[in-house]
This record gives C-alpha cells, sequence and structure tokens, in this order.
C-alpha cells in the first residue's frame, strides 16, 4: 500500500513487524486486520490527542474495514480464525506448535498470507474511496 496508495511509510511498517499471529503471537486481534487499520489511520487519524472531530472521522472507514474482514475470514481474534480455518488452535508463542502450523500450511499461499492479502484489498479500497473525496 505504501507504493501504490502512497499510504504509509517504512516506520509505520516496521512498527507493525510484532502484530504477527494476533499481536506478538498471542493469538489475540489479527495482525492483517490491525495493520489495515493502522493503513486507514495513517490517511485519515487524528494528528493530536486534543483532536476529537478527526478522532471521530477516522472511526468510520475503520470500522468498515473490521467489519468487511469478519464477514469474510469469519473472526478477527486470530486463534479464532485458525479455528475457522484449520480446525484447531495453534498457539504461536510455542515453537512447537508454530512449527506445526507452518509445516501445515499456515505459512503458506492459503494461510496468513491469504488473510493478510484479504485485509490489504479492503484497506486498499477504503483507501481509494477515501482518496476520491
Amino acid at each position: 500500500m505504501q507504493e501504490k496508495l502512497n499510504v504509509g511509510n517504512r516506520e509505520i511498517f516496521k512498527a507493525g513487524s510484532a502484530l504477527a499471529g494476533g499481536v506478538a503471537r498471542r493469538g489475540e486481534t489479527c495482525g492483517a486486520l490491525t495493520g489495515a487499520i493502522m493503513a486507514i489511520g495513517s490517511l485519515v487519524g487524528r494528528e493530536t490527542l486534543e483532536d476529537i472531530e478527526q478522532y471521530q472521522r477516522a472511526m468510520e472507514p475503520a470500522t468498515r474495514v473490521y467489519t468487511l474482514f469478519k464477514e469474510k475470514i469469519g473472526h478477527t481474534l486470530c486463534w479464532e480464525i485458525h479455528k475457522v480455518r484449520y480446525g484447531k488452535v495453534y498457539r504461536l508463542f510455542v515453537p512447537e506448535e508454530r512449527e506445526a502450523f507452518h509445516n501445515m500450511g499456515g505459512h503458506g499461499r492459503k494461510g496468513c498470507p491469504e488473510v493478510c492479502g484479504i485485509a490489504a484489498r479492503i484497506a486498499a479500497d477504503i483507501i481509494l474511496d477515501i482518496k476520491k473525496e
């Protein structure tokens, strides 16, 4: 999105590194969803804590990202997405389970990369809509 839509920068990308695996591999909110909302925020988010008006404006597209993601993926929590996609939960902070997740294809084309792609597509579509306005 940074290159194609001119949204965000390397620092934002870098800051999102530990979102993988549902925030530090703990299975919480999907890092791809969080990253998609960060991309929206980098475009329409507030610049100061006091800017409540811009904060409110940023909630609408962020809510759209969340809702569309949940509809397409089936859940927003990483460990619940595992249940939906793979029939079981992998605790990615446990090295053996992380390896099992990888070995069964969790990092393959139909695994997390597909979820990330869906999140990116949702965010890109919304960003394009915002840029039209």
